[in-house]
């Protein structure tokens, strides 16, 4: 009996390593050749066969999902450490320049996801504690006096769309060049530099419909949600 108990934990722990061997190929795969690399290379990378993949996941979508899974619980431990120390504004600064460093990183799996966006609800929880932590450190900011007090956690969402196009086009040439833009933005959101905005922060409503726009752009494909009326 015991035996067998051994043994079915030691399929399931093979099962979760050869997952796990598979997720980590093709991030890598993809990041090299592309989105529309093949299964074989894939595979090959993970030292896995054809038919491990597809026990594990029977279509792309089922991969691009558990992808997204491992990005969005790398950005939640982001900003996690960001609201371990006693620093507010350090923690916000230490969020910016890792969250651009985890895009500059993944180049291509950034346009995978934004190319097959997550079907809707998958990791909503996860999400939706990446805002909480976000708006719980961007509170602890304001509080200290450092940061101007009509920034929310939508015009955050923007300035990190802000510096993708930095990021690639900077790439192969100067790649710390968006540290120097960083340093700018930063020094834009104190206080002491802020000015009244003419217009008010975008509602969750919006970012959501401005987030399937960018896609849109990009892709030339939209989802289910419709745009809100402009204001």
């Amino acid at each position: 009996m015991i035996a067998t108990a051994r043994a079915s934990e030691n399929l399931r722990s093979d099962a979760r390593r050869n997952r796990a061997l598979v997720v980590a190929a093709a991030r890598a795969v993809f990041a090299e050749q592309g989105i529309d690399a093949s299964v074989e290379a894939i595979v090959e990378r993970a030292g896995v066969g054809t038919g491990t993949l597809y026990r594990h996941f029977p279509n792309g979508e089922a991969l691009v999902d558990a992808i997204f899974a491992e990005r969005t619980a790398e950005f939640l431990e982001v900003i996690e450490r960001a609201l371990v120390g006693d620093d507010p504004s350090c923690g916000l600064q230490q969020l910016l320049e890792q969250m651009v460093v985890l895009q500059r990183s993944d180049r291509v799996l950034k346009e995978l996801l934004m190319r097959y966006p997550p079907r809707e609800g998958l990791f909503s929880e996860t999400r939706a504690r990446m805002e909480q932590l976000s708006e719980q450190l961007l509170a602890r900011v304001r509080a200290e006096g450092a940061l101007r007090a009509d920034f929310t956690y939508a015009d955050l969402t923007m300035l990190f769309w802000s510096l993708r196009p930095i990021l690639d086009a900077t790439a192969d040439i100067a790649p710390e060049a968006w540290r120097r833009h960083l340093n700018f933005v930063l020094d834009g959101l104190r206080p002491q530099a802020a000015t009244r905005s003419p217009v008010p922060p975008l509602t969750a409503e919006e970012l959501a419909a401005a987030t399937q726009c960018l896609r849109a752009e990009r892709f030339g494909r939209r989802t289910r949600t419709e745009r809100p009326r402009a204001r």
